[in-house]
């Protein structure tokens, strides 16, 4: 005797669509065995991975199953799970694409924040690096320099706060500048020497 899969093995594609259509799960089962192989060579030759591949024919396949009771196929059998496979396919590059898009904008974002960290962490450094060379000058010089970074301070209110003339205060001033100057471009040097 003869079992129900052996027998619709042997039917056209339009008589298992007919069987399909009432909800016949032999009739599905000799359409996979029919076109699965097809199908996953098509898949492969545009996603060239074999999961990927496979999971593209499940996908086509568990669609075409749930669709079955409203199935129309207008073209061959043939066609129709091509053209399937196909559109799910461009869709899942197109997505693809789009997530390396993505990707792509938030690598640029993050390097574009890394370069301002970068930036900022050089500022503080040589920040840092400018008041350890101004606490190395001479006590007054010193004084000076750091009532100049406190911001809008003339150099009449730093001879009042130091208790020495407005000259003597351009005068350290200057000198400080020279100083830090020097020990800078000796830093800058070395760092050359690094890099």
């Amino acid at each position: 005797m003869k079992t129900r899969h052996a027998m619709t093995e042997k039917l056209s594609d339009d008589e298992l669509l007919v069987r399909l259509h009432g909800g016949d799960g032999a009739a599905f089962g000799v359409i996979y065995e029919r076109y699965h192989r097809l199908l996953y060579a098509l898949a492969y030759k545009y996603l060239k991975a074999t999961d990927a591949s496979q999971d593209a024919v499940q996908h086509v396949f568990l669609k075409f199953w749930e669709a079955r009771a409203v199935l129309t196929v207008q073209v061959n059998l043939k066609s129709y799970l091509y053209t399937m496979l196909k559109n799910f396919v461009l869709n899942e590059i197109r997505n693809s694409m789009n997530a390396i898009e993505k990707n792509y904008e938030m690598a640029q974002a993050a390097e574009c924040c890394d370069n301002e960290l970068t930036e900022r962490l050089e500022d503080a450094e040589m920040t840092e690096e400018l008041y350890r060379a101004i606490d190395r000058l001479p006590e007054q010089k010193r004084q000076v320099c750091l009532h100049k970074l406190e911001g809008n301070i003339s150099n009449r209110e730093i001879a009042e706060k130091m208790h020495i003339s407005v000259p003597t205060v351009k005068t350290h001033y200057a000198q400080a500048i020279r100083m830090l100057r020097m020990h800078l471009q000796k830093l800058s040097g070395l760092l050359l020497m690094f890099l």
